[in-house]
């Protein structure tokens, strides 16, 4: 009972900003040791009775990791809100999609945002997951070799809000797969967020005009007064750079390393804290880029041109029996045709395609149109209203689970 009052004192005096290291504290268990040897006499001596500093940082640094894995879950989700309503608003734009950064064929621009929550979902699955792993308490596993006094390890993790203990002391002391976890998922975290950046920084240059940023999140330049810079977007993208580093500043370190536990692994701690931080950051950025964006339909509309509707062309004739690759090769022909002839597959007369194949009947013309590319793929998981709307469903089925 003195033990734990005087804790409490000691926590206070952390929380007040109060409580004063000294040049004799080798680190902070031995700080905390000492400070409540001075609130309460000898008693203090006790704290440390079956436990070692071992045990408690692997407890410690799985305690404030799951802390932070809640608080993400949240800012994921939140981010995942704001491309559902982005998404929703703007369910009937149509755009150029690409491939290789070359036009390949029309879609919804919901259907690219959407693209990116499914990223994001499986983002936030994966961190559900880690914290699963990472619920498993070490206390009680002593330096390696557990403790003579018969510590209830189950009422330990219990207490402490862990599913249970782990299963081996040597193994409980040097584990750090749940901060390599971690930095693994930040780091996938990161490419994913960086993908989005790349997109919006190409598209709301002046040469594609997609979309607008929202001026909170673009800088001016320092001598071209004209310059809307996506400053806040290229940041998410460098940081990624540094996620990626973290993990593999600590895969290095710890590849190496003879059981149990060695000093090296306190080299966790930088990597780990700087990636919850730096997330932690990133997440409510993105989220704010995509809740004030503006899309721009008319400059997606006037990208979209005939070339995309090339494998359309190609479906028709499959659709009257010839097979898929003679038909990539027979609607090839008509590509190179009306390139030559300076026109669009639309213009390019029935004379013409005929040569290359007489199974070109002059409904192919009904077939050249983006309203009815995108429609015609109405497939789970496709562009067309019908198969986006259902896609929005899923989001908000998973987002609410």
């Amino acid at each position: 009972r003195e033990i734990v009052a005087g804790l409490g004192r000691v926590a206070e005096e952390f929380r007040s900003g109060a409580f004063a290291f000294q040049a004799s504290d080798e680190d902070i268990h031995t700080a905390v040791e000492r400070r409540l040897g001075e609130l309460i006499g000898p008693v203090a001596g006790k704290l440390h009775t079956g436990r070692s500093r071992n045990d408690q940082v692997a407890t410690d640094v799985r305690l404030y990791l799951l802390e932070q894995a809640a608080a993400l879950g949240e800012a994921l989700r939140e981010a995942q809100e704001a491309i559902v309503s982005a998404a929703e608003a703007r369910l009937d734009v149509l755009m150029p999609g690409y491939t290789h950064l070359q036009p390949a064929q029309p879609v919804r621009f919901s259907h690219w945002l959407l693209s990116f929550f499914w990223m994001l979902q499986r983002d936030r699955e994966r961190l559900q997951d880690l914290a699963r792993r990472a619920a498993l308490c070490p206390l009680g596993a002593g330096a390696l070799a557990g403790n003579a006094y018969g510590v209830d390890r189950e009422a330990l993790a219990e207490a402490l809000g862990f599913r249970g203990p782990t299963e081996n002391s040597m193994d409980s002391v040097s584990d750090r797969d749940a901060v390599l976890d971690i930095l693994s998922w930040g780091a996938i975290l990161g490419l994913h967020l960086s993908r989005l950046a790349e997109d919006l920084i190409i598209w709301s240059s002046a040469e594609f005009g997609f979309v607008r940023l929202d001026e909170r999140y673009t800088t001016g330049s320092s001598i071209m007064p004209q310059k809307r810079n996506p400053d806040s977007l290229e940041l998410v993208r460098g940081k990624t750079g540094r996620l990626v580093g973290n993990l593999t500043r600590l895969l290095v370190t710890a590849k190496g390393l003879p059981s149990t536990y060695d000093k090296d692994l306190q080299e966790d701690k930088e990597p780990l804290f700087d990636t919850l931080d730096t997330v932690a950051d990133l997440l409510p950025i993105v989220a704010g880029v995509i809740r004030t964006l503006t899309a721009r339909p008319e400059p997606m509309r006037a990208a979209l041109d005939d070339a995309m509707l090339a494998t359309d062309l190609a479906d028709y004739l499959v659709k009257r029996g010839v097979p898929f690759r003679e038909a990539h090769g027979l609607v090839g022909r008509a590509v190179r045709a009306a390139e030559e002839a300076g026109v669009g597959l639309r213009a390019l007369p029935l004379e013409r395609y005929r040569q290359i194949s007489p199974t070109f009947g002059d409904d192919l013309y009904g077939t050249l149109d983006l309203e009815a590319s995108v429609e015609a793929r109405d497939v789970t998981g496709g562009p067309a209203r019908s198969a986006v709307e259902a896609q929005l469903q899923r989001a908000k089925d998973a987002l609410s689970g």
